[in-house]
């Protein structure tokens, strides 16, 4: 699986097996794939996600269509019946990128104003079909996850809600003592 620059990629062995018994073995970091950014991410004393409630992590959907832009700006935002305790999802396409070196080079990025209104709106949590909402040095993070406001990162599959007006979030993460965590995101269509 492509990582982050940086990061180590991920490990998923089968162990040795036992009669009918079968054991598989994960080593991973926390930043890979489909995950949750937690405050402490970014936040000295933040939060870990074993800290949060299990609520946060379940919202009413929202989905922004962001399809051919480099900056994800408030203007998207405008006319949205967005209310506290939503999810907002950011459909950019790039998912489709995933594996190209791309990837991790040249995603969209959230402008400032939109996280505020993000923070304003007292939103759940947002979700993104990119690997991150910004670039170094990372000015959106801490905006974001001072506030509480978890952040899905490597989403894949938004398109699919394309046309659904009402659905709701589910993305729970492992219960791990850390910053971040892997994580299964569902959409239910309501």
């Amino acid at each position: 699986m492509p990582v982050f620059p940086g990061d180590n990629p991920p490990k998923l062995e089968r162990g040795q097996d036992e009669g009918n018994m079968v054991h598989y073995y994960l080593e991973s970091g926390m930043h890979v794939g489909t995950h949750i950014d937690g405050p402490l991410h970014f936040v000295p004393g933040g939060k870990k996600l074993s800290e949060i409630e299990v609520s946060k992590f379940v919202a009413r959907g929202n989905l922004i269509d962001a399809r051919g832009k480099s900056e994800i700006d408030v203007d998207l935002l405008e006319g949205r019946n967005i209310k506290a305790g939503d999810c907002v999802l950011v459909h950019t396409d790039f998912d489709k990128k995933f594996g190209e070196s791309s990837y991790y080079e040249d995603y969209p990025v959230l402008t400032e104003a939109f996280a505020q209104k993000l923070v304003e709106l007292k939103i759940n949590f947002i979700g993104l079909d990119t690997p991150s909402p910004d670039k170094a040095p990372y000015t959106i993070h801490p905006i974001l996850l001072k506030e509480e406001i978890l952040i899905i990162e490597n989403m894949k599959g938004l398109d699919q809600l394309l046309g659904v007006d009402e659905f709701e979030v589910v993305a729970l993460p492992g219960k791990f003592d850390a910053e971040a965590g892997l994580a299964r995101v569902i959409a239910r269509i309501l």
